[in-house]
C-alpha cells in the first residue's frame, strides 16, 4: 500500500513539472500524458488494494445466469489503433460482465464500428439479423427473454453514489432519483457505455459505445447519458485513437489482459 502511494505522487508530481508553454510544448504534453498513465495506473492499484479479500457486489438472483464481474479487468484492443481500457465490476458487475465474457468468446474480433458521428464511437452489432448477441448454447436460460432476433438481453444497470449495490430495470429518473450522481459517470473522453433503445431500459445486448467528451455538449453530471446509460469502464491509453476512427473501420482484436480470473 504504502508503496503504491508512493509511486501515484510521484506519478503526479512529474506529471506536474512537465514544461508548459515551451517551444517544445508538444514533448512536454506527451510526456505528460505518459505521467497522467502512470498516475491513474497508481490509482487504481489503490483502489484495488483497498478492497477487502473476496468482497462482492450483491446482485438480484434474477440475473444470476448473466456473467458478472467482481473486480476490474484491463482490456486492450490490437493493430494500428491501440487502446486500454479498464472495466468496473464493483459498480457495474453485470454490464462489464457481459463485456468481459463476449471479449473472451471473441465476439469483437474483426467487427465493424457502426458509428462514428463525433458524439461517440459504437460497435456491437453482429452481421445478419440480430442486432447483438445471441447465445446459441443448448443450457441457455436468459434472465429477460430474448430480444426479437434472439438477442441475448441485459438489464440497464446504474449506480448512485453513497449505495452499495446498482439498481435494475429502470433508469435514474424513473428511480425516482434524478439529478443524483452516478458512480461511473460520463465525465471523461473515452468513457464506455453500454447502448439500448431509447425507450426499452433492458434492450442491451452487445453493441457499446465509447463518449468523444465534450465539456460543452455533454458536461458531466448535467447530460442526457448520465443514469440512463450503464457506464462500465473507461479508456485508459489510447483514448486520442477515437477521434480518428471512422464508421467502417475494424476491430482487429480484442482481449482482457487482467481480471478475467473475476467472471
Amino acid at each position: 500500500m504504502a508503496s503504491d502511494l508512493k509511486s501515484f505522487d510521484v506519478a503526479v508530481t512529474e506529471a506536474q513539472n512537465v514544461n508548459r508553454g515551451s517551444e517544445q510544448e508538444q514533448i512536454a504534453i506527451k510526456k505528460a500524458k505518459t505521467f497522467q498513465v502512470s498516475a491513474v495506473s497508481a490509482l487504481n492499484d489503490i483502489e484495488e488494494s483497498m478492497v477487502p479479500k473476496n468482497y462482492k457486489v450483491e446482485v438480484s438472483d434474477e440475473y444470476k445466469n448473466l456473467p458478472k464481474l467482481q473486480g476490474r479487468a484491463t482490456g486492450t484492443n490490437f493493430a494500428s489503433a491501440k487502446m486500454t481500457m479498464v472495466l468496473d465490476g464493483y459498480a457495474a458487475p453485470v454490464t462489464s460482465g457481459n463485456f468481459v465474457e463476449l471479449v473472451n468468446k471473441g465476439f469483437y474480433n474483426s467487427m465493424k464500428i457502426q458509428r462514428s458521428d463525433g458524439f461517440v464511437v459504437q460497435t456491437g452489432d453482429p452481421d445478419g439479423e440480430a442486432e447483438g448477441y445471441v447465445d446459441s448454447s443448448s443450457d441457455s436460460k436468459p434472465s429477460l427473454g430474448k430480444g426479437k432476433h434472439g438477442e441475448r438481453l441485459i438489464p440497464l444497470e446504474i449506480m448512485v453514489k453513497g449505495d452499495k449495490s446498482p439498481f435494475y430495470e429502470e433508469s435514474i429518473e424513473d428511480n425516482g432519483r434524478g439529478g443524483q450522481a452516478t458512480v461511473l459517470p460520463f465525465s471523461s473522453y473515452g468513457a464506455m457505455g453500454w447502448a439500448r433503445e431509447e425507450y426499452e431500459a433492458n434492450s442491451g445486448s452487445s453493441q457499446f459505445f465509447w463518449l468523444l467528451f465534450d465539456s460543452d455538449l455533454t458536461p458531466a453530471g448535467k447530460n442526457v447519458l448520465d443514469g440512463r446509460y450503464p457506464c462500465f469502464g473507461y479508456v485508459t491509453e489510447g483514448a486520442d485513437f477515437l477521434r480518428d476512427i471512422k464508421e467502417g473501420d475494424t476491430i482487429v482484436s480484442a482481449k482482457v489482459i487482467k481480471g478475467a480470473d473475476q467472471l
